[in-house]
């Protein structure tokens, strides 16, 4: 039994291994690239070469664990180093407008999503699945909301999947979008980032193809939206209790907000407060790019774009519907609320 289980083992860590090699193999090939096209980046190199690689050569099902592993714990870590960048006079510069901003986008998101979704024929909870998953943070809000409303699975799938090519749609067109109408405006730049694009690996990507200093910025707004979620989940799950005769025979789940966020604000209050050495901002800089870039070579790899194509015109129309919506409804506001 004791050799089963350290043999067991092994197995996973060198599953895990290769994936998570290979993740970093390419995010290496991207920063090469930079250096020959330094105005796109190693970042847009990473996620480029990662999906192209992971629709041809590396559809190896072993290669799964590890660059799962990259896309979500490298993330969650280089957020957590984020907080070691910032202060809280930092973060004072997103101000009441910046909190303004986020509560107002999120309601039309949620009020949009949820109404074009019933509109196009999907059930309630799909619609409230599309809704929390772009209002929030993606794949880890619609997993936090499917329990609580008691979606199927096969529902919550479709959704994330929706979600997914969504949010990778946006991610490489939105950086362009906000230069264009922002021109160099950091906050307005950021904001657009952080309040729209879903997952967190979506906002460093996005941001990655600005620069350093937006992904920190874009990561503000994105951090209040997370912290939101406990907000959002209760109410969707209200709304679905009301709608039941019964009351829910599943236990209650207790919901926390996400450790990394924690991370980031334990780190930032440090910041904030004590005269840290200088090495440790350095350092975390550095680390949290590579994982930056590791992680977004790793999304790409897991991006199926098979899978997408075959959701059909309905799905494809209800994500396009959202996202146009929403980036609309963050560029009126932005504009609105002079967030410069």
């Amino acid at each position: 039994m004791q050799h089963w289980f350290k043999k067991t083992k092994k197995n996973s860590f060198s599953n895990i291994q290769r994936g998570l090699l290979l993740s970093l193999a390419v995010a290496l090939l991207g920063k090469l690239c930079a250096l020959v096209l330094p105005t796109i980046g190693g970042a847009t190199f990473a996620i480029l070469l990662g999906i192209l690689g992971g629709n041809t050569l590396f559809r190896q099902k072993n290669l799964a664990p590890g660059t799962k592993f990259a896309e979500s714990r490298l993330l969650e870590y280089s957020v957590v180093l984020l907080g070691l960048t910032v202060t809280f006079q930092t973060i004072s510069q997103m101000g009441w407008r910046g909190l303004l901003y986020i509560l107002c986008l999120m309601t039309l998101t949620i009020l949009g999503a949820y109404l074009l979704g019933r509109k196009l024929g999907f059930n309630e909870k799909m619609a409230l699945m599309m809704a929390g998953g772009n209002a929030v943070c993606g794949s880890s809000a619609i997993g936090a909301i499917a329990p609580a409303i008691q979606a199927e699975d096969e529902e919550k799938g479709q959704i994330i999947t929706l979600v997914n090519l969504l949010g990778t749609i946006m991610m490489l067109t939105l950086p362009f979008l906000g230069t264009a109408l922002f021109g160099k405006t950091l906050l307005a730049r950021s904001a657009l980032l952080g309040g729209t694009l879903q997952s967190v690996g979506q906002v460093v990507a996005g941001a990655s193809l600005i620069n350093s200093e937006t992904v920190q910025y874009a990561m503000l707004f994105k951090i209040t939206r997370i912290i939101l979620l406990v907000v959002v989940v209760f109410l969707f799950e209200k709304k679905i209790q009301a709608h039941n005769s019964a009351p829910s025979t599943k236990s209650r789940r207790r919901l926390s907000i996400p450790w990394y966020v924690l991370g980031f604000l334990i780190l930032c209050i440090a910041n904030s407060f004590f005269p840290l050495p200088t090495f440790l901002a350095t350092g975390a800089h550095f680390f949290s790019t590579w994982f930056e870039t590791t992680a977004l070579a790793a999304i790409g790899l897991r991006l199926d774009l098979r899978k997408f194509l075959k959701e059909g015109p309905r799905f494809l129309a209800y994500g396009l519907g959202v996202g146009s919506l929403q980036t609309l409804a963050a560029c009126l506001l932005i504009f609105s609320l002079h967030l410069k």
